[in-house]
């Protein structure tokens, strides 16, 4: 699998040679690949205005272009926005209560996302092909795929330091610009341009899978509820800065802030993000995306107006009765 931002062809449909001869290289004789666009064919066909674009099937003829849009601007911002504000109105009856969640939209979000994911999973397990992910940046989109086709396809990243090591490859370190896209709550009446809850969007993704695979993943809800905390607002460095050469550059950063991943990986902390139930599985964890499968999210939407003291304890004793055995 590989990731990139888009080729700048450009109106004039430019080549890069040398962008055509390392795609090349990827593939053996007579193997063809995959490109997932995550924009639209429309989007990207604009985007050759401003010196975007894609690649064109003359110059990378071995590879298969697949279009797969997903949002990742200001409707995704304004979608969340309208979730966290149905959830927190409490005035309102059901009927009206499921309107208001079928038109913020959220859980489309969720299940384009896993959809497109799949479709990356399943072009490198059951076809056996490379798979090239971008979208303009290749930092909102193209990260939210890339990992979560990870944690579908490698057991390894469904394990509490997998996974820690997969947020740090495939969104710190790839560039995703927290700063920018967490920079107001949905509870901010600013509207920021570039702000955008892709990371959010992950963990949401990933909470899905966790549900519906409840032994394959080595950690549970609470270290997602922690992670989304401190994408947003947080005493440690780890979640700063746009990207890695600004955390480099910055003194502050590098001087004044500790890791958030030093302090999850304590012994004390570490045990309340484990998952009692976990049982290694090697296997490929294929997600169902139909819409009876895709949930709200309880735990972090309703945290505020929910008491989750039962879900606790019943979490507690799982745990005891697991560690009893």
């Amino acid at each position: 699998m590989l990731r990139s931002s888009q080729p700048l062809t450009g109106p004039n449909r430019k080549r890069c040679r040398e962008d055509e001869m390392l795609l090349g290289t990827v593939l053996d004789e007579g193997e063809r690949g995959f490109i997932i666009d995550t924009r639209s064919a429309q989007a990207a066909k604009q985007a050759r205005m401003t010196g975007g674009g894609t690649e064109p099937k003359s110059s990378y003829p071995r590879w298969r272009r697949l279009h797969r849009p997903l949002e990742r601007g200001r409707p995704l911002q304004e979608s969340f926005i309208k979730l966290v504000e149905a959830c927190n109105d409490t005035s309102i009856n059901m009927d009206r209560w499921l309107s208001r969640l079928e038109s913020c939209r959220w859980l489309s979000h969720v299940k384009a996302a896993l959809s497109t994911a799949c479709l990356a999973a399943q072009c490198m397990d059951r076809e056996e092909a490379s798979v090239l992910v971008h979208g303009a940046e290749g930092t909102d989109t193209t990260l939210l795929v890339t990992a979560l086709a990870q944690v579908i396809l490698d057991p390894s990243c469904r394990t509490l330091a997998g996974f820690q090591g997969l947020l740090e490859r495939e969104w710190i370190e790839a560039g995703h610009p927290f700063h920018l896209r967490c920079a107001r709550s949905a509870y901010s009446h600013a509207r920021l341009k570039q702000e955008a809850p892709l990371f959010l969007l992950f963990l949401d993704c990933v909470w899905q899978l966790s549900r519906q695979f409840p032994f394959s993943l080595e950690f549970g809800e609470c270290l997602l509820l922690t992670l989304f905390d401190n994408a947003y607002a947080s005493a440690y460095g780890t979640f700063l800065c746009n990207n890695e050469k600004e955390r480099r550059v910055g003194r502050e950063v590098r001087e004044s802030t500790h890791s958030l991943w030093a302090w999850l990986n304590q012994p004390e902390e570490k045990e309340k993000y484990l998952n009692p139930l976990y049982s290694p599985n090697a296997l490929v964890i294929w997600p169902s995306v139909e819409p009876q499968s895709i949930q709200l999210w309880q735990g972090l939407f309703f945290r505020w107006i929910r008491s989750s003291q039962y879900l606790d304890e019943a979490w507690a004793e799982t745990r005891r009765l697991v560690e009893g055995n």
